[in-house]
């Protein structure tokens, strides 16, 4: 089992940032990958950004150059950067962790907006 928990979320302006963190704990050494899923309102949940154990990023067309994820495998933590901020990037964003027998875990999600 993985335990996933995310913090960081808030309300923000167009154009300012916001810097997402999801803590893992439970069975780490299973987990392959971690990634960052956004559910807008009366949308369905979409990729934002995942990583691999290794470093190797991918993202959204819609995040690509404004967002950042990153890893502390000290502290077995995953950082979204989420910068120049946009209306359309309101939503819930979700934690994600992937385990290298193809299980999914999700954290209880955390609330983006942006708004002027």
């Amino acid at each position: 089992q993985v335990q996933l928990v995310e913090s960081g979320g808030g309300l923000v302006q167009p154009g300012e940032s916001l810097r997402l963190s999801c803590a893992a704990s439970g069975s780490i050494f299973s987990i392959n990958d971690m990634g960052w899923y956004r559910r807008a309102p009366g949308k369905q949940r979409e990729l934002v950004a995942t990583t691999t154990v290794s470093g190797t990023p991918n993202y959204a067309d819609s995040v690509k150059g404004r967002f950042t994820i990153s890893t502390d495998n000290a502290e077995n933590t995953v950082y979204l950067q989420m910068n120049s901020l946009k209306p359309e990037d309101t939503a819930v964003y979700y934690c994600s962790a992937r385990t290298w027998s193809m299980v999914v875990y999700w954290g209880h999600g955390t609330q983006v907006t942006v708004s002027s």
